[in-house]
């Protein structure tokens, strides 16, 4: 901190003695000076700097960016070069992925500007507001974007946005080998935009721990952003247009391969050190697969979506940059709440007089579970509001209390016999005695979410909520406490209605034909050959025990009495709403035999011992569609009858 004091006066004398100078980020960025108290520098290995300049234009805001000193920028500069290239490709074929793509410029040898992107926060510092295991648990991503986008169509947005740039993540990264993927090198904007920073390491050289990579899946995709896309934790309708836009750009990228390898094959001299033999260029070359059809290109990246969602190294590694990054945490940093957007104090807000937990109701959206309703009373005339918190707000509140607070000045048990304090005839004299060791417990036997909890709950966080407010003044009065229940856009909303139940993919999944569900199939006819691409499935039927099927999808091509035609995909795990992109063939069928026949698809739940129960299935007459071209449609699956697009 001592030295970088020294160096900004140093660039305060400069300008002093120049009036202005130019960014080398851009020409267009003129600057007149230094903002001392916005400076700072980061923790990882090369301390780079954050500055903030003076805009020339009086109305334009601080220009801030990041100067890095011990890094070769040249390769982050190629690496977005190339993002850039990747994202033009898909413009001009009519797809925007909302890719964040911020300048980089190399000053002199190991050092440069890099653009600061404002309004973004990188994924460690949200999922360490749910703990320093937040890496592991699947809802800080979808809080967060919440808490920044707290109207239903601005959250709506922010997630469409989330959808459309990860998928451009995961498909860059890949080809790239983009390696060194911790969350502190992926951040998130407030309005859902996803993006990568800090490309030290790419085109597959990984760091290694002795002989194992540190970059264990094949791209960054964890629970928490599926989370996002599917609206909860089961798969969704929204899932299904992910996997559809990681797999139509990754394809539409193949189509340009020879570019890719000319452009990077052009760097080959530049003295980059992981960009110098053709080994580097085989691996983006073996990325690409440009030997594969789109249909198998498909179905090897929907494979690659499935190993990554399904690899634990990745939230491990996250974990451990967590505790790595410990150290460094300034001790004037102060724990804040993840759900509120901002922090509010006792002169911001007003002094709170009394706090009544009124009642609890049903919610079901963004999950199924109650809320307590609180009303707060402040200091001076008609100044009540009601605000809703859920049970995990409540005991956010209390692990961040404890951080701050020595066990002594929370709540604790037994309680001293409490006094009556006036003009607070209206609370039941049993809730003051009601006084949690420290905190309700979380763990309970039976149904944690039923309303005899609910009701239980309600009462011991009613008198932990009032020793809180009658506590010692440095904690009654402290800006957690006040943040808490100052009341979020939410809450405003909510004023005196009932949520109604919303299913997690309203927005995105079409009205369904049929009871049983729909079924997403590409059928194509080439060189005597029936190619059926099985690729979605959405809104299937539960089984009779409440419990989501185990699908698979099971094809016939009639007539059939022998029963040689046939097909199979695999199985997927608890849910209604699954992905294949399976490529199912019939190889040496004659044109004018394909007139005659009918695809019988059924889906099916495997069972394990007992018999697989059917959950739909749908007869397509091939004479009825025309397979000079690609036929791509969802078809209504239900009773034997023949299907429709």
């Amino acid at each position: 901190q001592g030295i970088l004091r020294e160096g900004l006066e140093d660039v305060k004398q400069f300008f002093k003695a120049n009036g202005s100078c130019r960014l080398p980020l851009s020409p267009s960025l003129l600057v007149k000076g230094i903002v001392p108290r916005d400076c700072s520098y980061f923790n990882s290995n090369a301390v780079p700097l954050k500055l903030s300049f003076q805009n020339v234009d009086p109305l334009g805001e601080n220009i801030r960016v990041i100067f890095k000193c011990g890094d070769d920028l040249r390769q982050d500069m190629l690496t977005l070069q190339m993002i850039r290239i990747m994202n033009k490709i898909w413009v001009q074929e009519g797809l925007d992925m909302r890719m964040v793509i911020f300048r980089c410029f190399s000053t002199g040898r190991g050092r440069g500007m890099v653009e600061m992107i404002p309004n973004a926060e990188t994924l460690r510092k949200i999922q360490v507001e749910h703990g320093v295991t937040g890496s592991f648990k699947d809802r800080p991503l979808a809080d967060w974007l919440q808490k920044h986008n707290p109207e239903e169509d601005e959250y709506e947005k922010a997630v469409e946005n989330f959808i459309y740039s990860c998928a451009g993540c995961c498909v860059a990264t890949y080809v790239l080998g983009i390696c060194d993927r911790h969350n502190d090198n992926i951040m998130l904007k407030t309005t859902g935009h996803m993006f990568h920073i800090d490309f030290g390491r790419f085109l597959g050289h990984a760091q290694m721990f002795g002989n194992i990579k540190r970059d264990r899946a094949p791209f960054v995709f964890t629970s928490d952003m599926a989370y996002v896309i599917n609206g909860g934790d089961k798969p969704s309708s929204r899932f299904h247009d992910f996997v559809d836009l990681c797999c139509q750009a990754y394809n539409l990228i193949r189509k340009h391969t020879h570019l890719f390898l000319n452009l990077l094959g052009l760097m080959l001299s530049c003295g980059i050190p992981e960009l110098s033999d053709l080994e580097d260029l085989k691996y983006v070359y073996d990325a690409l697969r440009p030997q594969d059809s789109d249909a198998d290109a498909t179905t090897y990246f929907t494979r690659l979506i499935e190993s990554s969602l399904g690899s634990v190294a990745t939230k491990l590694n996250f974990f451990i940059h967590n505790l790595a990054q410990m150290k460094f945490t300034g001790s004037d940093a102060r724990p804040t709440l993840s759900f509120t957007p901002r922090t509010h104090t006792i002169k911001t807000s007003g002094r709170i007089r009394d706090v009544f937990l009124c009642h609890h109701e049903r919610v079901f959206n963004p999950s199924k579970g109650y809320t307590y309703v609180v009303k707060v009373q402040r200091e001076g005339p008609g100044e009540v509001v009601f605000v809703q918190r859920t049970f995990e707000e409540f005991q956010e509140l209390h692990n961040k209390l404890r951080l701050l607070f020595p066990s002594s000045l929370l709540p604790r048990y037994p309680p001293q016999a409490p006094v009556r304090p006036p003009g607070l005839s209206t609370i039941p004299w049993a809730l003051l005695s009601v006084h949690p060791r420290s905190f309700p417990s979380r763990f309970l036997i039976g149904r944690s979410r039923g309303k005899a909890v609910a009701e239980r709950r309600k009462e011991e966080l009613n008198g932990y909520i009032w020793h809180l407010i009658h506590a010692a003044p440095e904690v009654a009065e402290c800006d957690l406490i006040y943040t808490f229940f100052h009341p979020l856009p939410r809450d405003e909303k909510a004023a005196g209605t009932n949520p109604t139940p919303k299913p997690a993919d309203a927005t995105w999944a079409r009205p369904l034909g049929k009871v049983g569900g729909e079924v997403k199939l590409s059928i194509s006819y080439k060189n005597n050959k029936l190619f059926i691409m099985v690729m979605h499935i959405r809104g299937l039927p539960p089984l009779q025990d409440g419990n989501d099927p185990d699908p698979y999808v099971k094809t016939y091509l009639l007539p059939d009495p022998q029963k040689t035609t046939k097909r199979k995909t695999k199985v997927a795990r608890k849910t209604c709403n699954p992905t294949y992109n399976e490529m199912l063939v019939y190889d040496g069928i004659p044109r004018g035999d394909l007139q005659q026949r009918e695809l019988r698809l059924s889906v099916l739940s495997e069972e394990g011992f007992w018999e697989n129960i059917l959950l739909g299935e749908v007869g397509i007459r091939l004479r009825d569609l025309d397979l000079a071209q690609e036929k791509m449609g969802w078809f209504a699956l239900g009773s034997r009858s023949h299907g429709t697009l």
